[in-house]
């Protein structure tokens, strides 16, 4: 255990070399772009959600591009896409929660766009058919544009194109997650699992359907494309290490940290169908720690095992799990993911106020 810690330790200077000096830099001019584009949407409703999407997850887009740092060599285009796709999902979620009142149908609609981002030359959906608002400028198609064009710039993209269109349409179950009536969201989420995610282990149907809903998998394939000679067992590997554990490591992290707000907003909350808190925090802590051994074990295993460990301290360094209640539990998943998410967890919380994103 020594030893790997002191190959993520010495794979951790590079990475943040790359995202301080160039990366940080790059994703903010690429959100000046993209919030200037969704000044511009017509409809007062759907420019609420993208001004406000880009607003609140700003957090997520940076930890978007820290995929960047995956590759060898740095990758402009690559960046460019991994911040699109991260905008594009952020829009989609919000835009769907706006537009409710329409029923599941048109959040799954809208979602479309997740995986027809990904395929170049293929039909465009209708994505607001079934929204009550429909007027966005040519938002969401400039987004969907920017994603396919970077795409076709990468060098091995051919060879990840069907898992990351694959690992994109399993994240379409995220339009089922706004539906107002608890029984029947979850029954949708239950029946959806026991339809797609099969060969997952053990996992509980709402496990299933978070570990779809993120779309980290779809990230890692993109950054895995940036670089030649790609063969497909490196492939196979990263689509299961990510999906479903780090996937599904990353999105109970995120709803661990929102719980609170979660459940004062009456808001679906992934953690909230554990038994207990104390249930769920142990859950957690294993999912956090399969998340982690699946990241050392993966060719270029130093490099991701920082990436997870900059996840969890990401989430853990939000201000609503250090409250005197939660600073054990947060803890406790500290631990679960190893020494440099500790090392990391302190950074992270400097991040957050220097960059004003303490609960983001």
């Amino acid at each position: 255990m020594r030893y790997v810690c002191v190959r993520q330790l010495s794979a951790l200077p590079s990475a943040a070399t790359r995202e301080l000096v160039w990366g940080l830099r790059e994703v903010a001019r690429e959100v000046r772009c993209w919030r200037a584009r969704a000044a511009g949407i017509p409809d007062a409703a759907l420019r609420t959600a993208a001004l406000d999407s880009l607003a609140r997850k700003r957090a997520s887009t940076d930890g978007a591009a820290l995929f960047w740092t995956l590759p060898a060599s740095r990758s402009s285009n690559l960046l460019r896409l991994l911040v699109a796709f991260e905008v594009m999902a952020d829009f989609l979620d919000s835009a769907s929660e706006g537009g409710v009142c329409a029923g599941t149908v048109s959040g799954v609609q809208l979602h479309l766009a997740l995986s027809e981002a990904l395929d170049p030359g293929a039909p465009v959906s209708a994505y607001y058919c079934h929204h009550p608002w429909r007027e966005d400028g040519g938002y969401l198609r400039a987004l969907l544009d920017a994603c396919r064009g970077h795409c076709a710039r990468l060098p091995s993209y051919e060879r990840v194109r069907a898992p990351a269109i694959r690992a994109a349409t399993l994240a379409r179950v995220l339009g089922l997650n706004h539906e107002p009536d608890p029984a029947a969201r979850d029954a949708a989420l239950g029946e959806w699992a026991r339809r797609e995610a099969r060969g997952w282990g053990d996992l509980e149907w709402f496990e299933s359907t978070a570990a779809a809903s993120g779309w980290l998998t779809v990230l890692a394939l993109l950054a895995l494309a940036a670089a030649g000679g790609l063969d497909e067992s490196r492939v196979l590997d990263i689509y299961t290490a990510y999906l479903p554990w780090i996937s599904l490591a990353g999105t109970m992290l995120d709803s661990y940290a929102d719980s609170a707000q979660d459940a004062m907003d009456g808001e679906h909350s992934y953690i909230a169908h554990y038994p207990c808190a104390e249930e769920a925090v142990e859950r957690l802590g294993v999912l956090v720690r399969e998340a982690a051994l699946r990241a050392r074990a993966l060719p270029d295993g130093p490099r991701h095992a920082v990436l997870v460990a900059c996840m969890v301290a990401m989430y853990l360094s939000k201000d609503s799990v250090r409250t005197p209640e939660l600073r054990a539990s947060t803890l406790h998943l500290a631990h679960a993911c190893g020494s440099l998410a500790r090392v990391l967890l302190p950074v992270l919380r400097v991040w957050r106020v220097m960059y004003a994103q303490r609960d983001e």
